[in-house]
């Protein structure tokens, strides 16, 4: 008895099963069955694998560098150092061309200043009694109603600019070298344009539409192109935001793949201006004739740019595509599944048998 079970599990396990298929003479239903089928097919085709391309494998772990280089000089004539002529050297810092990096277009200058004795800065100054400028002697100073300090003298004079000094930073030139990789495809680009022309660069300026692949930007240019104007920008500082975008899809030729520019003002508070602006302060120390230092005090005011570079890569792989084929294999599926539950439903509400075709039989 148990050698015919297992003889008759062992047999019916090799058995082929087909199905008999029922036409329904539903026009209704097979119009929507057909229109449904149509809607995968689109979605199919035209979503997943034309425009998300879904028979790609993504990449969106960029690797990048980012080089900066700025060329331009301004002359400043100030009441408390007279004329000053103004190189990269001086108004870019650091010096070192970075990914982040600060151009001065103003400045407060207290010069002349030596460690000493003096009276502090008014009390009417709130900022003096959160941060004062040297270390308190405990003695009061009647002529000027202050305590006395030890610090550097004159203290700083708290003031507000009203104009631009270094205004013509404007026509600055911002050089930016940008090289990224994508590790998984072993691709690797730079947002210099491939050139046999050597004088490109030397005349080449950044426009949106006539040359969006020049990486040389006029800065009055860049910072109109967040919304604001470079001179009022340039009175108290600010902060911009550059985004590199790489969106390559490798399946296409070497050259189709170039970055896209963006241009953001990153210190914009819409409920309050106070936090708007950028500075800071540093020293340039001296010597004089007798070996006694001194030092001239400025607080900078400037445009700091923050170079961001988001990227990602596309090429064909046949995992992918599988999978997007599948998905609508399964989809299809559904949708006929739906439609027999949908006849089942009707058919119970109806008369007459429904006619049946055979496309195939059981294997016994």
């Amino acid at each position: 008895m148990g050698e015919l079970t297992w003889r008759i599990f062992f047999l019916g396990f090799l058995n082929f099963k087909t199905e008999k298929y029922v036409i329904a003479e539903n026009r209704k239903l097979g119009i929507s069955f057909r229109v449904f089928q149509i809607c995968v097919l689109l979605y199919v085709i035209g979503w997943v694998l034309v425009y998300k391309k879904g028979y790609q494998s993504r990449e969106e772990t960029v690797q990048s560098s980012v080089i900066t280089k700025l060329k331009g000089v301004v002359m400043t004539n100030s009441t408390e150092s007279g004329l000053y002529l103004w190189g990269a050297e001086d108004y870019v810092i650091p010096p070192t061309g970075e990914q982040v990096f600060f151009i001065v277009t103003n400045y407060l200058e207290t010069p002349n200043q030596r460690l000493g004795f003096c009276a502090e800065v008014s009390e009417s100054n709130i900022g003096s009694l959160l941060f004062p400028a040297g270390v308190k002697t405990g003695l009061c100073l009647n002529s000027t109603g202050t305590c006395e300090i030890h610090g550097w003298c004159p203290v700083e004079t708290v003031r507000k600019p009203s104009e631009a000094l270094l205004s013509k930073a404007e026509n600055f030139t911002i050089y930016i070298k940008n090289f990224v990789r994508f590790p998984k495809f072993e691709f690797s680009k730079s947002n210099v344009l491939d050139t046999g022309n050597d004088s490109y660069l030397k005349r080449c300026s950044y426009d949106n539409v006539l040359q969006p692949y020049c990486p040389i930007f006029r800065l009055g240019d860049l910072v109109s192109r967040t919304g604001h104007d470079f001179q009022d920008m340039a009175v108290v500082g600010g902060s911009v935001g550059i985004l590199i975008e790489w969106n390559c899809d490798l399946d296409k030729d070497y050259s189709q793949c170039n970055p896209k520019y963006s241009f953001t003002r990153l210190d914009i508070n819409l409920n309050s201006t106070v936090t708007s602006g950028y500075n800071f302060r540093y020293a340039r120390y001296y010597k004089d004739e007798a070996g006694e230092s001194f030092r001239t005090l400025y607080k900078v005011y400037g445009i700091r740019f923050d170079i961001m570079v988001n990227g990602r890569a596309g090429k064909f792989n046949i995992i992918p595509t599988v999978i997007a084929i599948g998905t609508g294999f399964a989809i299809m599926g559904m949708v006929s599944f739906f439609n027999r539950f949908v006849y089942s439903f009707v058919s119970n509400r109806h008369t007459g048998p429904p006619k049946y075709i055979p496309l195939g039989f059981y294997v016994m």
